[in-house]
């Protein structure tokens, strides 16, 4: 059993800066909404069996309690905005598991149901389906994998050490000292990914690199005056990285029999017709038919 766990607020981003706009019968916009549907239903003509959809229902979270620069929702293009609810709606309805976030974000649902998989001994592989830096460090073996469908690149953990130069369980430190400017916090001035990657690789946290750049063991440029900026700003760096560190134990989210596609539910008809999506419709009813033959067979 392969679990496909897909960032359904990235895909959202990703289908309205690509596709040309399209009006539903009362005239919203949905042409990305409709893109994440027939992404969704190609995902499971490739083969995928149990699918799992995170979204960000509003993008605050707690961490914006944490620090007042974390990201809002500011400055979201309305017609983007708006299609965050249909989207839910019309995934739910065509069959797909959807965890709206509300207090966590949806990376934190990516990462707690990677967990809950890795934990059931019937699960052969976890295929997280998003590029965001911060799902890196969930990645563990070949056995959790992360996968940017648009590019087709997919990263085990030996993957994600070339990408970054650290392991998975470093990723929060890295991110921590780089910054994150989806994120909205900066990181610490002066550390860029080179030199972030050999700190971390030699020395794995932030609270395990020395204050003294001569114990450091690596070769940095500006060791000197890099140290004295993670001394003063190490306060900071830490908060960063509890930004950067998913929740891996977001409740109700279920278990991976939850997961598994039967196809649309009695409401999709509808809500097709009012997403003008006929042939997504079609589409779906006809994988349905063919998903339950090959399951009783």
């Amino acid at each position: 059993m392969h679990i496909h766990l897909v960032d359904g607020t990235y895909e959202l981003f990703r289908h309205f800066y690509a596709l040309p706009p399209a009006q539903d019968t009362t005239g919203q916009e949905v042409a990305a909404t409709r893109g994440v549907l027939a992404s969704l239903l190609s995902l499971i003509e490739e083969g995928a069996t149990h699918v799992g959809v995170a979204t960000d229902h509003v993008i605050e979270s707690f961490r914006n309690d944490l620090y007042a620069r974390y990201k809002t929702g500011a400055g979201i293009d309305p017609a983007l905005r708006s299609q965050f609810d249909p989207l839910e709606e019309v995934l739910a309805a065509a069959g797909f598991r959807v965890w709206a976030m509300v207090e966590h974000e949806a990376d934190d649902a990516l990462a707690t149901a990677a967990e809950t998989a890795a934990a059931d001994a019937r699960v052969e592989r976890v295929v997280i389906c998003t590029p965001d830096k911060d799902l890196a460090q969930c990645v563990r073996g070949t056995r959790i994998v992360q996968l940017d469908r648009r590019k087709r690149t997919l990263w085990d953990e030996a993957g994600v050490a070339d990408r970054f130069g650290v392991g998975p369980a470093s990723i929060p430190d890295y991110l921590a000292l780089v910054g994150d400017s989806a994120d909205g916090f900066p990181g610490l001035r002066g550390f860029g990914p080179r030199t972030a990657a050999a700190l971390l690789a030699r020395w794995g946290h932030l609270e395990d690199i020395p204050d003294d750049p001569a114990r450091w063991q690596v070769d940095v440029r500006g060791a000197a005056r890099l140290a004295e900026t993670l001394a003063a700003g190490r306060a900071d760096a830490l908060l960063f990285r509890r930004l950067a560190t998913l929740v891996r134990d977001v409740p109700g989210l279920g278990g991976v029999d939850d997961w598994r596609w039967r196809g649309p539910t009695p409401e999709f008809d509808a809500v097709c017709g009012r997403l003008g999506a006929a042939g997504l419709r079609e589409r779906a009813n006809r994988l349905a038919s063919s998903s339950a033959a090959a399951r009783s067979r």
